[in-house]
């Protein structure tokens, strides 16, 4: 149990919160929301005790354990795999170092012989003697071969160390876990596997995620900061997100009666219970539902973009055709090899790899940007394109404002119009006078999609469109990509954003492609699929 008792903190003249007053108990997690510099990892690093309040307590319980997802990716480098994730429980890893460095003593005394006893018994007790077999156990669920467990941390891909330093955080099983983005840098595979997992913990967590699906899996509350305050609501993300925004329908329909918009709400409720329950959610996150109610609904206040891709003409029947495309990477790695598909018209096809450097490299050759080494693909003739890279800095080098930039790529480039723009993705007043190269991952993100709007395009390619985005720009994102008039081809990472607006996926493997059309969720949920990916992946 964490206790959370009149915490506030002031960075300069400006409190990031105070007042915050909650009890996070066990058998709950807690989804912690937010736009961007609201202070969610700060609200986690003063949890922790990595950051002194302003004023204010956090207490955990007596003698509970607390558990935090390091983001230091060098601070293991001189450590094995394997003793990297058994140092997440502090206390149990110094006592199997005194224990050894006991038994190596050249000259053993009955002294040691009575504290190496004790040791014993407290190993015994903390269940030392699986405590390996549980790392092991930890690091193969999330993609650590066998033959890396040893090996050193500074020998591994800034990929892999996430995952160990993961398994660092989840090892023991501590009674209060804090997880910082735990899905960053993971692939479908291991959230799914991290999902499971976390949706079966038992004891207390935290965590902040940009990925809603995650959320809505294992989350039985959300921690929501907004203007300065930390609220505590019952249900997942998209339980507060749908009902957050249907009481702030309810505020501005003041034609509507109390009780009629009670009796929609408690419908609303019905309805939402009915789908989790029919859902895959892991049954111990179900009993959230025991605890929605009506006084808990309050209307958002959150801020959303005005995402809104309006195609100049309609796609005749001819999309898009691949044939045989192949391309090797510079250091030999095969990416593409006799790759063939071809594009219907409405489709909105995710593309999938193991290797994230063949879906970037596919969407490259499809937008002129890279050369195939071999192949041919042709676009429609009614066909107009807007392309979304993952890599986007090459756009911001220059100094220019946000203003004279987006008029590179507008033929009406009056200040007013271009305002209009930016203030859709939520520049407003002097923000877009702010130079290009000085702006966050988000903030480029958002003039990337501003200069999209600007295309008119019956056509979306999206390399990983939801990297850098807070959850408001991801929300407003998918809502206006599933109603989007034309062709959508992507790759993502983001479970929600695939199954909500794709109706086929293309799965490039080395040993071939996957072609269906079906839901994301069918997809992955399908035993026989599973059994044909691992063969196709299979060198």
């Amino acid at each position: 149990m964490i206790t959370v008792s009149n915490l506030a903190i002031q960075f300069g003249k400006r409190f990031l919160f105070q007042d915050v007053n909650l009890k996070f108990t066990p058998g709950n997690c807690y989804g912690i929301i937010g736009a961007n510099g609201a202070g969610k990892s700060t609200f986690l690093r003063l949890i922790s005790g990595e950051l002194d309040s302003t004023r204010g307590s956090v207490m955990l319980a007596p003698g509970e354990r607390l558990s935090v997802l390091r983001q230091d990716h060098h601070a293991f480098n001189e450590h094995s795999v394997l003793d990297t994730v058994l140092m997440g429980h502090e206390h149990l890893w110094q006592i199997s170092r005194e224990k050894d460095a006991l038994y190596a003593k050249a000259d053993f005394s009955d002294a040691d012989g009575i504290r190496a006893s004790e040791l014993e018994e407290q190993f015994a007790e903390m269940d030392g003697w699986n405590a390996e077999s549980e790392a092991a156990s930890l690091l193969s669920g999330l993609g650590i071969k066998e033959e890396l467990h040893y090996k050193l941390m500074s020998e591994l891909s800034g990929k892999e160390k996430v995952k160990v330093l993961l398994a660092q955080a989840l090892f023991g099983k501590p009674d209060n876990l804090l997880l910082d983005e735990p899905t960053n840098d993971l692939d479908l595979e291991t959230v799914r596997w991290l999902e499971n997992y976390l949706a079966n913990f038992d004891n207390t967590l935290l965590v902040v995620s940009h990925d809603r699906h995650f959320l809505d899996s294992i989350c039985t509350h959300v921690v929501d900061i907004d203007f300065g305050k930390i609220q505590l609501f019952s249900g997942n993300y998209t339980f507060w997100y749908q009902s957050s925004q249907l009481a702030l329908r309810q505020q501005s329909a003041q034609n509507k009666k109390a009780e009629e918009k009670k009796k929609e709400l408690q419908e609303f409720i019905q309805r939402f219970s009915a789908n989790v329950a029919k859902s895959r959610q892991a049954t111990s996150r179900r009993k959230m539902l025991e605890k929605l109610n009506v006084e808990e609904i309050q209307p958002s206040t959150r801020r959303y973009p005005g995402i809104i891709f309006t195609p100049e003409r309609e796609t005749g029947n001819t999309i898009l055709t691949v044939s045989d495309l192949s391309k090797t990477a510079d250091d030999g790695t095969q990416l593409l090899k006799n790759v063939s598909f071809t594009i219907e018209k409405d489709e909105k096809v995710v593309f999938l790899s193991r290797n994230p450097l063949v879906t970037t490299a596919l969407f490259e050759i499809l937008n002129d940007e890279l050369k195939a080494d071999s192949g041919t693909f042709k676009w429609g003739v009614t066909i107009t394109t807007a392309y979304l890279p993952m890599e986007n800095s090459r756009f911001f080098e220059s100094k220019q404002t946000l203003v004279e930039w987006l008029s590179m790529f507008s033929a009406d480039t009056s200040e007013s119009f271009l305002r209009g723009y930016l203030g859709k993705m939520l520049f407003s007043g002097e923000d877009i006078y702010k130079k290009v190269n000085v702006l966050s991952g988000g903030e480029k993100m958002r003039c990337m999609i501003s200069r999209m709007m600007l295309r008119n395009a019956n056509v979306m390619v999206l390399d990983n469109p939801t990297n850098h985005l807070d959850l408001e720009t991801i929300q407003a994102f998918n809502n206006t990509l599933v109603d989007f008039k034309g062709n959508i081809l992507l790759s993502s990472h983001d479970h929600e954003f695939i199954d909500t607006i794709c109706n086929r996926i293309i799965e490039i493997t080395p040993n071939g492609v996957i072609d269906k059309l079906m839901s994301y969720d069918d997809y992955v949920n399908d035993d026989a699929i599973a059994k044909l990916r691992d063969d196709m992946y299979r060198v």
